[in-house]
């Protein structure tokens, strides 16, 4: 049975599963030939990569937040084709958003180790910058396109894809207008202002918590038990499109974390007079909930992180094995995957993927050896550990991104770090050239791990719009490059002006997070080896229990602040689409619902985009003072309360009449 779409909207089935027999239609027409790669498309992708880098090279470091590009880019793509007035502008648009979001990535990949060079007071030169960026990112361009088809195809309507999702209703709200470009700006403008005020303003507090009484003040300190909620539109809009299934999962996790082992923990240790653990600086007693939690719960998060990834790796090796399978076949003469003419399911020819990936390895190669390590066998030492946790990890990342639009990649790098320690200092390789290795291994990693995730997302969106995923392929090389040279040079402007230790220095925690756990282990000090191997049993237990151990994983990982909302949104979405015994409506409500969620993250992502950028050039009406008082952690609590009354309200104005 074909589908296909109504207009130039979205069809009934791009959010659920296939009926056995059914296939999936994308608004462009796999058979025509619409415009995607021309001079306009690539020539503003390449700009947005350019802005996007420097933008978010800047915020990651100075408040730890790297934001998602894609969406901003896809709103400023649907601006541009209305202003100029092209026509049939949506292949274009996803070509802008596909090249311009390698800025997000590349920039995370980079931020997250490199600054720990200077942090260490080791130094980083512009080419290490830029190579240990270029080379992470093509690995990562690499390893996941033989895996497309079976994160956007194969598992369509299993996975939310949040980002991919909100993105896609702007890109195609702009191209179709009428009604739900009217519910999309409307929810944008409301979530926008909302997240604006909180960020330049701060009218209320971003986060509520339980500490605003006195009951729990008291439950805080003595028994480290704190509930929180960010109360930002953003994260609530997540939250509505992860849905209630996956977020319930990830808050499971989480609150695992801070309602069972955060008190445990304190509970056990609060006797001991000596901190506990190589990094740790406090006594347990003197820690608040969140020290543990960074100190001792995360780590382990991060166990069930990397044994959630092997299981993964594992059920995921019939797929590995058909990318190996069809990479043969094709090299030594089959048809393979490409046999395929219609534009919609080609990929680039895996000989030439197979190519490229020999082509980067032998660059890399020669960068660590003549660019890092000045030793062969280190070389290829440092070359086998990121070729081969980038290839496992890829599946990981990608697996992170299309159910909750969160990548794990600092503490899948953290991981990474911790083990290439291990395997320099067998190798004879410490003290501060071990460090920089690892940190220069960690970067590439990183950056592969994150390109991964981002460009999953991309694919994604092409797979429901209807885009040539070859031409994505191609062009998204060049985002990258572009990408990773303004990140090299804003990273190296932003150590001379601001540095990244001192006073006034910026904060980078990712950063200061790996110099932490790099000079101990570099001084052949333990690493939190029983908290990791902890959380890897707790993955094994709940796959035997048949629960998402990724998901639940990511709970215990990501701060409670932020998954809370994402429950609470998922709780949002559950509601508005069971309400009626008729199930047109409720399919309705739960699409008009999805739009009122993309226009909440796209205006929160825009708008915080625009307020760092007025703080940056020196516009500053945080009212501090204010912000931190209790008045204003209510007034966040009753904010919250609003904009949850309108999203349910909007919702169930959802009427079939409408699709």
């Amino acid at each position: 049975m074909e589908v296909h779409s109504s207009g130039k909207g979205l069809p009934h089935n791009a959010y659920s599963e296939l009926k056995e027999g059914e296939s999936y239609q994308p608004v462009m027409n796999p058979m025509g030939k619409p415009p995607e790669v021309t001079v306009y498309s690539v020539t503003w992708g390449l700009i947005m990569a350019v802005l996007f880098s420097a933008a978010a090279a800047y915020l990651g470091l100075k408040i730890g937040q790297v934001f998602e590009a894609a969406i901003p880019i896809a709103i400023i793509a649907v601006g541009l084709s209305a202003v100029t007035k092209r026509k049939n502008a949506l292949g274009e648009n996803v070509i802008i958003q596909s090249i311009g979001a390698s800025s997000g990535v590349i920039v995370a990949g980079a931020i997250f180790t490199i600054p720990a060079l200077y942090i260490l007071d080791l130094n980083a030169q512009f080419y290490q910058i830029f190579l240990a960026s270029l080379f992470g990112g093509f690995l990562g361009i690499l390893f996941l396109i033989p895996f497309r088809k079976y994160f956007v195809a194969e598992m369509h309507g299993k996975f939310p894809f949040p980002e991919a999702t909100a993105t896609t209703e702007v890109l195609v709200a702009g191209e179709k207008g009428g009604n739900e470009a009217k519910v999309l700006v409307v929810s944008g403008l409301i979530g926008g202002i909302y997240d604006f005020i909180i960020a330049s303003f701060g009218w209320w507090n971003e986060v509520f918590t339980t500490r605003v009484f006195e009951l729990g003040a008291k439950l805080a300190d003595q028994a480290k038990i704190v509930f929180k909620i960010n109360v930002g539109a953003a994260v609530v809009g997540l939250g509505y499109i992860v849905g209630l299934k996956y977020s319930a999962i990830i808050a499971a996790g989480s609150f695992l974390s801070w309602y069972v082992l955060i008190p445990v923990v304190s509970y056990i240790g609060g006797g001991l007079m000596t901190p506990l653990g190589a990094t740790a600086t406090k006594l347990i007693s003197e820690m608040s909930a969140e020290e543990i939690f960074r100190n001792y719960v995360r780590h382990i998060g991060i166990g069930g992180i990397a044994m959630a990834g092997v299981i993964g790796i594992i059920r995921s090796s019939k797929i590995i094995g058909s990318a190996f399978k069809l990479a043969a076949s094709e090299i030594f003469g089959g048809k393979g995957a490409n046999g395929d003419k219609i534009r919609t399911h080609r990929d680039l020819p895996m000989g030439m993927i197979v190519g490229l990936i020999a082509v980067t390895a032998i660059m890399l190669f020669l960068f660590f050896q003549y660019g890092v390590v000045y030793n062969y066998g280190h070389a290829l030492l440092g070359l086998a550990i990121v070729v081969i946790i980038s290839f496992l990890f890829t599946t990981v990342a990608a697996n992170a991104i299309a159910i909750v639009g969160t990548n794990p990649v600092s503490g899948m790098t953290l991981m990474t770090l911790i083990l290439s320690s291990i395997i320099l200092l067998s190798a004879g390789i410490a003290g501060k050239e071990g460090m920089v290795v690892a940190l220069i291994i960690g970067g590439v990693v990183c950056t592969a791990l994150s390109m991964a995730g981002g460009f999953i997302t991309d694919l994604k969106i092409g797979y429901w719009l209807g885009t040539s995923p070859y031409k994505q392929e191609t062009w998204k090389f060049l985002g990258t490059f572009v990408s990773a040279a303004t990140v090299g040079y804003v990273i190296l402007v932003l150590n001379e002006t601001y540095g990244f230790t001192g006073d006034n220095a910026l904060v980078a925690p990712q950063a200061n997070a790996m110099a932490a756990v790099i000079q101990p282990l570099m001084d052949q000090q333990p690493a939190p080896w029983m908290l990791y191997l902890a959380g890897a049993f707790m993955a094994l237990i709940l796959t035997s229990l048949k629960v998402p151990a990724l998901a639940f994983a990511l709970g215990m990982y990501i701060p409670l602040e932020l998954n809370t909302p994402i429950l609470f949104g998922g709780l949002i979405a559950h509601y508005v689409s069971t309400r009626s015994k008729d199930e047109k409506v409720n399919n309705s409500r739960r699409e008009r619902g999805t739009l009122i969620a993309s226009g909440f993250i796209a205006g929160g992502a825009l708008m915080g985009v625009i307020s760092a950028f007025l703080r940056y050039l020196g516009y500053n009406w945080l009212n501090t003072e204010w912000q931190e008082s209790s008045s204003a952690i209510w007034l966040a609590f009753i904010m919250l309360a609003l904009l949850s009354v309108y999203m349910i309200w909007d919702s169930l104005r959802g009427k079939p009449s409408e699709d």
